[in-house]
């Protein structure tokens, strides 16, 4: 049990550091939406329904994508009533199934003539295999909105200026990649105890940074433009699939030190979607409303493409 010991110190220690020494800001900008779209996956709950509510409140049409058909009805079903706007709807996404997502797109695309923001803001923390049998969470995390975003680039350039935003995590900063696992076991990491699917979530996320960072590169010109981020920290439904005991003692940590509101959560994802003049920063990423540096491997070109590359073989599209 040394580990855990160790893993909550430094936990503990990287909270209180976070708490004194960075001052978290909030997104100032007064952009309003107007006949604008916006895509929230994962919006039903969490950080992804506190963005839908705000971007609502703004005006926005907004599409709540999401797996589970009841909790997605009546997450809609609430924002329409807190924010007055009737402009919010649910679709169903599920991101663990390379169909559902050619569903949705196609569902999408006859129905809806917009698409100004698309937000892949779905994450999950578990063990096991999509229905096309990637890892779990490389799948979900990382392939699917892979896929969705791909799939919907062209949409979003009649509509430019546009932009893509890509919910990651500081948890990038301990992640690889490791294409021999990739392409031998569609997996990033093997391993299914607790420890092994935090650090499989990590290297999903430095997925994102990395699908950012290249995506950037073949928008330009495109008037579309892409950003990755740390959101805020938050009790969520993230680790909902891991065991209890474990979630248990991570939330005794962070029941004084964590940031427990999600609106609070949300404001980097609003910042990235509405801030002005932020154009020149395409392809990078962004905590606390700032833009950050990454990590040499995190903005590797050569990484950054053979990623590209091997997603596009998994994904269908190549």
């Amino acid at each position: 049990m040394l580990w855990l010991g160790l893993l909550a110190v430094l936990i503990v220690a990287y909270l209180i550091l976070h708490r004194i020494y960075v001052q978290r800001k909030t997104c100032t900008s007064k952009v309003t939406l107007y006949g604008k779209t916006v895509i929230v996956t994962g919006s039903n709950t969490g950080i992804g329904k506190a963005t839908a509510l705000a971007l609502a409140l703004r005006g926005a049409r907004v599409i709540l994508a999401c797996r589970s058909k009841q909790r997605g009805e009546d997450a809609a079903r609430d924002i329409r009533r807190e924010s007055g706007n009737d402009e919010v709807v649910f679709m169903q996404l599920d991101l663990a199934s390379l169909k559902s997502i050619r569903s949705f797109v196609e569902n999408f695309l006859k129905t809806e003539s917009r698409l100004d923001v698309l937000i892949n803001n779905a994450g999950l923390v578990a063990a096991g295999r999509t229905e096309d049998g990637l890892g779990l969470i490389f799948g979900v995390n990382h392939i699917g909105p892979f896929l969705l975003t791909n799939l919907l680039l062209e949409r979003l350039k009649e509509c430019a200026p546009s932009r893509v935003v890509n919910v990651s995590s500081y948890g990038h900063d301990l992640g690889t990649i490791d294409f021999n696992c990739i392409n031998t076991h569609k997996r990033l990491a093997l391993g299914t105890s607790n420890m092994d699917l935090l650090n499989t979530y990590c290297h999903s996320k430095l997925c994102n940074v990395l699908f950012t960072h290249e995506l950037a590169k073949r928008l330009k010109g495109t008037g579309v433009t892409c950003y990755s981020l740390h959101p805020g920290v938050v009790r969520s439904e993230l680790g909902r699939h891991m065991n209890s005991w474990y979630i248990n003692i991570l939330k005794s940590i962070f029941e004084i030190l964590i940031q427990t509101d999600e609106m609070s959560g949300s404001q980097t994802t609003l910042y990235c979607t509405l801030e002005e003049g932020i154009e020149p920063l395409s392809g990078r990423y962004f905590s606390d409303c700032v833009v950050r540096d990454v990590k040499p491997e995190a903005k590797d070109d050569e990484i950054a493409r053979k990623l590209w590359d091997i997603s596009e073989r998994l994904s269908g599209m190549a």
